[in-house]
């Protein structure tokens, strides 16, 4: 094993509150601050930087480096039952994880970082219906893990894509699970109750 995962971190009252209530917390993206963004996006027209920083880059690589400090910090071994949802197909984490599972022992982690976000996390698409993103997230997760969401009004797919996207599941139960059942699930919502 290597060096001792910090045991009270900052926040971790949160997120045991979270995983006792059993409450999935969502990690979204925001405006990275001035420091970050002067190191790493700045130096093109106003709009350019911005974009760079955001939604073309910025956002998901810092909402992967958020994601992947919880778990270097032990955060899922002490709340094993901590549910974590990623937008945009997992903010980058999921093309990383043969990489990122080299930090597994050097945080001394119990298992892989690969693990615990096949354990742990839910992934969104955020309106990216891309089937070759749908291809890998399988490869590196399982389809109860995925969850449809179209991150509007930023990403607003037609009723024709997103039926064609569904088309990329092998059987209409996988279909159910990433359409509605993941998500209902995940949130204790009740589709069969009346209002």
């Amino acid at each position: 094993m290597g060096r001792p995962v910090p045991r009270r971190p900052a926040y971790d009252d949160f997120f045991s509150a979270a995983a006792e209530l059993g409450q999935p917390v969502f990690i979204h993206p925001q405006l990275p601050p001035a420091s970050v963004r002067d190191a790493s996006y700045r130096g093109f027209d106003s709009m350019t930087d911005l974009a760079l920083a955001t939604f073309g880059w910025g956002w998901h690589l810092d909402t992967a480096i958020a994601a992947l400090r919880l778990v270097l910090r032990g955060t899922f071994d002490r709340h094993p039952d901590l549910r974590v949802v990623l937008g945009h197909w997992g903010e980058m984490l999921l093309f990383w994880l043969d990489r990122v599972d080299s930090l597994s022992r050097i945080a001394g982690l119990e298992r892989s970082v690969s693990d615990y976000v096949r354990s742990n996390f839910s992934i969104t698409t955020s309106g990216m219906l891309n089937p070759a993103l749908l291809r890998h997230a399988l490869s590196v997760t399982s389809v109860d893990r995925l969850i449809f969401s179209t991150d509007y009004p930023f990403q607003r797919p037609t009723r024709e894509e997103i039926d064609s996207f569904l088309n990329h599941f092998s059987t209409d139960a996988e279909r159910e699970q990433f359409s509605s059942a993941n998500a209902a699930s995940l949130y204790g919502i009740d589709f069969s109750a009346k209002p």
